[in-house]
């Protein structure tokens, strides 16, 4: 009885002594990892379905990179990578020399990659509050459909499509004739190449990436819209308070993503416009790589432009995500 009394007059936190531990406070250990073969026997049908997949990628990848040894040799195809001559750093000259086609396409480069990064890549957050700011969902389906459609289109379709709209003897141009009006002339014209490219990247691309913040917006918790609304919180400052900071983290993936193919600034769009403009206002790096190393034999310098260009891209996107990691969010990977 003497005992039963000391036992409830204790503190709770005060743990019986000489006692043994009750059932519920004894800790669970964790089951052991089962081994390697046994993983794999239990996967058996996920690990079948996976390699095509995986065969595929390291086909058609992993494997090509090895091709870029020809970026230190003095390469002819006849000669093969094993027995054409070694040149070490050679064709990397090319990025210290003063070479005017190449200067020329990496100017143009910079520039369409600054008119993409700064001009592009906000046009389909905008354009994804907007539409999520529609009370219909029926009309924001159909507007959505639309945007969207463009982007199954090749860009052989779509360079047709402008050429047709305005060419020369495009519709808007006809129309323009018919009325006794001065013609249009931007198919072909060198000063205003840009645009065309920035004008076409947006139609096709810009409803396609609208999707993915779409999915964003749609998953934010609708309390915290009427917490900032009972808060007195307008629509505007709920945009800034809620809704931004909800996108920020896909916001900050794609943009770190867009990095990596800062460089690449769409090689099949340009190569069908290049002859109608020129060299001089349609050369990048991605043609630049075409024109001397398929086209010009320059197969060496032509492949270490393109690996310092793949370089350039994984650096952008390493030091994107380690300040992403910086300002607390995750980025593309784990630190």
């Amino acid at each position: 009885m003497t005992a039963e009394l000391d036992r409830a007059t204790r503190p709770h936190h005060e743990p019986d002594r000489g006692e043994p531990d009750s059932p519920t406070s004894t800790a669970i250990t964790p089951r052991p990892r089962p081994p390697l073969w046994r993983r794999i026997l239990r996967d058996r049908m996920v690990l079948a379905f996976a390699i095509p997949g995986m065969v595929a990628l390291f086909a058609f990848q992993y494997y090509p990179l090895l091709g870029n040894v020809i970026a230190f040799q003095d390469f002819q195809p006849f000669l093969g990578i094993e027995e054409s001559l070694w040149v070490g750093f050679q064709n990397f000259g090319i990025l210290l020399s003063s070479d005017p086609a190449f200067l020329n396409a990496l100017w143009n480069t910079l520039i369409l990659t600054l008119i993409q990064s700064v001009l592009i890549f906000p046009l389909p957050i905008v354009l994804a509050l907007i539409l999520n700011s529609l009370l219909s969902h029926r009309l924001r389906q159909i507007v959505q459909s639309i945007l969207y459609l463009p982007h199954f289109l090749s860009w052989v379709i779509v360079v047709a499509v402008f050429q047709q709209m305005l060419g020369g003897s495009g519709m808007i141009n006809n129309f323009l004739r018919s009325h006794g009006l001065e013609t249009l002339d931007i198919i072909g014209n060198a000063e205003v190449f840009r645009l065309l490219l920035t004008s076409q990247v947006v139609w096709k691309d810009t409803g396609w990436a609208t999707i993915l913040f779409l999915a964003v917006l749609a998953g934010i918790d609708k309390s915290l819209y009427e917490a900032a609304s009972v808060d007195g919180a307008s629509r505007f400052r709920q945009m800034l308070h809620v809704t931004l900071p909800g996108m920020k983290p896909i916001i900050i993936l794609l943009f770190i993503l867009q990095l990596g193919n800062s460089l690449t600034v769409g090689f099949e769009q340009i190569i069908l416009q290049q002859q109608a403009v020129g060299i001089e206002a349609s050369e990048v790096l991605d043609t630049y790589v075409y024109n001397e190393g398929i086209a010009g034999g320059q197969w060496g310098t032509a492949a270490a432009v393109g690996l310092v260009k793949s370089a350039v891209g994984l650096v952008l996107v390493i030091s994107a995500n380690k300040l992403a990691h910086a300002f607390g969010e995750q980025g593309v990977y784990k630190a």
